[in-house]
């Protein structure tokens, strides 16, 4: 259950981070916060590192398939959100690297449906259900080594971020939890404790 909390710490710096990036306004409170334009450029580190505001309809890493794809991609993730949460239980006596990165990924998925989900509603563009997932972090990593933009670059936030070190965690720890390897010996053991058919005939 601990582990949960690694999962509710990304959600919150994921909202918080794309909250400082749209701005938001609490009015009963009297705090408004400007946020940065849509479109809007800002430089951290020259030609490499970003803040980019761009929001989209679509997967991670600001890739856009089309609006004909958004319920799949919402269905997708709602899906994903809830076996993510299934797994965590079921894996619950396993190593610890494993329940790491599934609560891990589990927060990355929980982070970008919150922005599907709730923010067209929130910043009143949209009905539930049909938010924009909030992207920013426009990392060119290539850029350290070229003086110019070589390929196309992909704009993310926190939430695909955790979801890309979950994925890859994940693929590294399964096999060492013990979850295959349990099953190869289920496997064998069953296959030796069926009766040999030969040794069956030589004895009648």
């Amino acid at each position: 259950m601990r582990l949960f909390f690694v999962s509710l710490s990304i959600v919150i710096v994921d909202q918080l981070s794309k909250l400082f990036v749209k701005g938001f306004s609490l009015n009963f409170l009297g705090i408004s916060f400007k946020g940065i334009n849509y479109g809007e450029r800002i430089p951290l580190f020259k030609n490499v590192l970003y803040i980019t505001h761009i929001e989209n309809p679509g997967i991670a890493f600001g890739i856009v398939p089309g609006e004909n794809l958004r319920f799949f991609f919402l269905v997708l993730t709602i899906g994903t959100t809830i076996a993510l949460f299934m797994l965590s239980f079921l894996v619950r006596n396993k190593n610890f690297n494993l329940r790491l990165s599934i609560a891990i990924l589990l927060g990355g998925a929980i982070g970008n449906l919150f922005d599907r989900v709730f923010y067209g509603i929130i910043f009143g563009y949209a009905p539930l259900l049909n938010g924009k997932v909030v992207d920013f972090i426009d990392l060119r990593f290539l850029n350290l080594f070229f003086h110019r933009n070589i390929i196309h670059n992909y704009i993310f936030n926190f939430a695909d971020l955790a979801v890309t070190v979950g994925v890859v965690m994940l693929m590294i720890n399964f096999n060492k939890s013990g979850l295959i390897t349990k099953k190869k010996k289920e496997t064998v053991n069953n296959y030796r404790s069926e009766p040999d058919p030969a040794s069956t005939d030589i004895k009648e």
